[in-house]
């Protein structure tokens, strides 16, 4: 895929959450851009792996924050009734999160 996945990957996790944050908070969508994010964070679970990075590994049920807990996780925090905008925020970063690694798994295959 040359330079396209990179671009797709590293833009999907960075720059998008702003987009995101704009269509959904447009008041504040730059402080909840950043919240979106954050959501990165889960990404901290590759340091429990051997090697901690793959190039060729598919991270989408390979990591604990990236399997099916985790997503049932996110989408309650989404689904709670009462929940704070930023927990909401934090919930659909995970879930964009995880659908940019699975949009990245997809083409390591091709």
């Amino acid at each position: 895929m040359g330079l396209l996945q990179p671009i797709l990957h590293y833009g999907g996790h960075w720059l998008v959450p702003f987009a995101i944050g704009w269509l959904i908070w447009r008041e504040n969508w730059l402080r909840a851009g950043l919240v979106i994010a954050s959501a990165n964070l889960i990404d901290l679970d590759h340091l429990l792996a051997d090697p901690i990075f793959d190039p060729n590994r598919c991270s989408i049920g390979f990591h604990y924050l990236h399997g099916w807990v985790g997503a049932g996780l996110y989408a309650a925090m989404i689904a709670l009734p009462k929940a704070r905008w930023w927990v909401r925020a934090l919930g659909i970063g995970a879930m964009w999160h995880l659908a940019v690694d699975y949009g990245d798994c997809m083409m390591q295959m091709w």
